[in-house]
């Protein structure tokens, strides 16, 4: 489906770090783009400002909890395609609260499916899941070397985690996307709902407002320009593929383009092997960038940490027609960069539709 003037495109967590990328994409294309976002993440607030500056009332904000079915169901009307990234996205919130992180995560997202297969049957969905769905990768043998940590199976190592790999849902975090990720699919195949689904590893890049819990590639960044410590939890060794948002929303944007042939699939999606990088290799390359070593401690292992993960992309690659990815170091400047100047750059209150009754919301969108 090639979308642009004429078509309304609805965004759950829209004003947030992908979902702001990919709207502004469909604006340039001349798309409508409805909103769905709580605001609740600190900082949300200018990427909506960002986009409603650019665009005008061609950017329809509901600012709501997608705990809020009404809300939900007032969202999806005439729309002609969603992509559907509002989540409660921390591990550790999930281990704290895992009843709202049920909620909003299984929940939401049925919430979201049920009004998608009431009133716009044919509109496709696209579903951002996580590489959490794998867990901890614990049965894997690992070897350690300078780079970090490295699978032992050599066609891992060589190509990433495939979809094949089983799935293994650990901590509520997990449990709850991964069942999301498992009802869009069955959706896909028992309506017919023209869906699919990205399990992505750690996108990084503008408009990323990166905390300790989640976004840790820009946490690294904002922490090191500040000249503040940062905390590593356990050794630093692990290696994840990281990916620049710009393909991450073209990746998006080619999922719905091709929607008809991948309806009912899932991929993996990630930096691949030529950007999967440990988090100590990360902060040299940061100290680089800034000159300076950032000060580095470190706390025990977190539930549910992988040492290693990297996405296979080969088969998201091959069916949404997809470039190589930028690299991680290049990358990594370019949001050095935009993080330099966003830190000079006053916030601006963004224009929002007054608040849609609903539950006290806990870090949606």
């Amino acid at each position: 489906m090639i979308v642009g003037e004429g078509h309304t495109v609805l965004i759950t967590g829209g004003a947030g770090f992908i979902g702001s990328n990919l709207a502004m994409r469909l604006l340039e294309r001349g798309c409508r783009v409805r909103v769905l976002d709580s605001l609740e993440r600190p900082g949300v607030e200018r990427n909506l400002a960002w986009l409603t500056g650019a665009h005008g009332d061609r950017v329809e904000p509901l600012i709501a909890d997608l705990r809020d079915s009404q809300a939900v169901a007032r969202a999806v009307q005439g729309v002609d395609a969603a992509f559907h990234f509002a989540a409660q996205v921390a591990v550790t919130t999930s281990l704290a609260d895992p009843a709202s992180d049920f909620a909003i995560n299984l929940a939401g997202t049925f919430a979201l499916l049920e009004a998608m297969r009431r009133d716009r049957p044919g509109a496709p969905l696209i579903f951002a899941s996580t590489n959490k769905v794998y867990g901890d990768l614990a049965d894997l043998a690992f070897a350690q070397g300078d780079a970090g940590y490295t699978p032992a199976d050599r066609a891992l190592a060589d190509h990433g985690v495939p979809e094949s790999r089983p799935l293994d849902f650990h901590t509520p975090y997990g449990c709850s996307k991964g069942a999301a990720d498992q009802y869009v699919l069955e959706y896909a195949r028992s309506y017919a709902m023209p869906a699919a689904v990205l399990r992505m590893s750690c996108i990084y890049g503008e408009r990323q407002m990166g905390t300790e819990d989640q976004g840790w590639v820009a946490h690294f960044l904002i922490r090191a320009l500040a000249g503040e410590t940062i905390t590593l939890y356990g050794d630093g060794q692990q290696v994840r593929d990281i990916c620049d948002v710009a393909d991450t929303c073209a990746a998006y944007l080619a999922a719905l383009e091709r929607i008809d042939a991948i309806a009912g699939r899932a991929f993996n999606w990630g930096g691949g092997p030529d950007n999967a990088v440990s988090l100590l290799t990360l902060i040299d390359e940061i100290g680089r960038i800034t000159g300076t070593p950032p000060r580095v401690t470190f706390d025990g292992w977190r539930a549910g940490d992988q040492r290693w993960f990297v996405a296979d992309t080969r088969a998201a690659d091959a069916a949404l027609g997809l470039a190589p990815r930028k690299a991680w170091r290049e990358g990594l400047r370019d949001l050095a960069a935009w993080l330099a100047r966003s830190r000079e750059t006053p916030a601006t209150p963004a224009p929002v539709a007054p608040p849609a009754a609903a539950p006290a919301p806990e870090k949606v969108g």
